[in-house]
């Protein structure tokens, strides 16, 4: 994700400061966050297909 980052950066107008750009992806991260807690508390979510094709 860092170097999307610096990319995105290099290629974004000049009013665009890299503040703006990492307050951007604030949302997206904490997702990310969420479902990785998600699947750690309730790891059956992610087995359940596994479980079905191989028994």
């Amino acid at each position: 994700m860092g170097f999307s980052l610096f990319y995105l950066r290099g290629v974004a107008p000049r009013t665009i400061t890299t503040v703006d750009i990492y307050q951007g992806i604030v949302p997206f991260v904490l997702l990310q966050l969420l479902a990785v807690a998600i699947v750690f508390i309730w790891p059956q979510i992610v087995l359940w297909l596994p479980r079905q094709m191989y028994g």
